[in-house]
């Protein structure tokens, strides 16, 4: 029994001495009982240093509240939040810095006695790059932006600059002509505010073709299953967001036909509307999203993006959709209606509502099909 116990002793300290990754042993107190090699040299602490202590004094102020609370959950219902998914959280090194690091927990249990093993990689130089290339994609879409931009006021000012200068000579020559108001000087003022008001009605429609050219954008449809599209959209979504990630719920209906639809910008409406509701919800305790697909009415499938955050206010549920209408302070106000154009493009309708749990929904509609491509309605 002896040297059973030396084998063992001799392996876990094998383990600890040659695992890459940081390993940190507790038990349901989050008492560390090991720490290994690769986690002294993260940490910069040594193991004697540790073990015996609370876990927390390795995390950040803000990951020790969430910890304390996924271990209480664990211990009183036996469901596992955590175990077994890797998340990106916050480690407090001996120096004081803090750095994020990937967190994977296991559970196993010798005997009676119930153990935790948190295995942690730092991924401050992966985080870097991702940050990195983000900076680049601003710089990228920023230039792309002022570039198009620049493109359509060039286009503007060339296309505008004959009918306003003919409107400009014709009201200066009817301004001249008024000096002497006879009634031959009178026909030709006459004919020249015509002509004025002609050049001004053109310059209208130049500007109404430069819109529509903007904001019309062919839509190629097909036979879409919206189901990937909801899933993919809450794992891209959640990128980028700082803070502890809202629990995402998806339910498409069991009958739930396909749609006619371009898998590209649905996709991106989907994307708009969760990060919007990631962002609404900042500051609430426990957030929470729903993503509901089901069979709608005449031939429409309905989406629903709710969230149980702060909600609008009455008078705030069509002023979302209104272009340059923002309520971030560095928003442009394009994101929702940008999608009111995909999906109004779409043949559909997009609309904001309270929600039952006291957030909003954002939901819209999408023509129903079958594999075809034949509307349903």
């Amino acid at each position: 029994m002896m040297n059973d116990d030396l084998s063992l002793r001799t392996l876990l300290q094998s383990i600890l001495a040659s695992v890459p990754d940081a390993m940190i042993v507790m038990n349901k107190q989050s008492k560390i009982v090991a720490f290994s090699a690769a986690a002294e040299d993260l940490f910069g602490y040594s193991a004697e240093d540790v073990i015996g202590k609370n876990v927390e004094m390795l995390m950040s102020a803000a990951d020790q509240d969430h910890h304390h609370q996924y271990v209480s959950n664990y211990l009183d219902t036996g469901e596992g939040q955590i175990m077994g998914f890797g998340r990106v959280v916050h480690a407090r090194l001996a120096s004081g810095d803090i750095i994020p690091v990937d967190l994977k927990i296991g559970e196993a249990k010798i005997g009676s006695e119930c153990l935790f093993t948190g295995y942690i990689r730092d991924v401050s130089a992966q985080q870097a790059a991702e940050h990195r290339i983000k900076e680049m994609q601003a710089e990228l879409t920023s230039f792309s932006r002022l570039s198009a931009i620049g493109t359509m006021a060039a286009a503007m000012a060339h296309e505008l600059n004959q009918p306003l200068t003919a409107v400009a000579n014709y009201l200066e020559a009817a301004r001249d002509l008024l000096s002497s108001p006879d009634p031959e000087t009178l026909a030709v003022v006459r004919d020249a505010l015509d002509q004025a008001s002609a050049q001004s009605i053109r310059a209208g429609q130049i500007i109404r073709r430069l819109r529509d050219y903007v904001s019309s954008g062919k839509i190629e449809t097909q036979p879409t299953d919206l189901a990937p599209l909801i899933g993919d959209a809450a794992s891209l979504a959640k990128i980028g967001i700082a803070g502890p990630r809202p629990k995402i719920s998806v339910q498409t209906a069991a009958d739930l036909p396909m749609v006619l639809a371009d898998r590209v910008q649905i996709r991106q409406v989907l994307i708009n509307l969760v990060k919007n509701a990631l962002e609404a919800m900042a500051n609430t305790p426990n957030p929470q999203i729903s993503i509901n697909a089901r069979v709608g009415d005449e031939g429409f499938v309905i989406v629903e993006v709710c969230d149980n955050g702060p909600g609008l206010s009455d008078g705030e549920y069509d002023a979302p959709f209104q272009t340059f209408n923002s309520s971030k302070p560095s928003g442009m106000g394009l994101g929702l209606s940008i999608c009111q154009t995909i999906i109004e493009g779409h043949g559909g309708h997009i609309w904001a509502e309270p929600a039952t749990q006291g957030g909003a929904c954002f939901c819209f509609t999408l023509k129903a099909t079958d594999r075809e491509g034949k509307n349903d309605r």
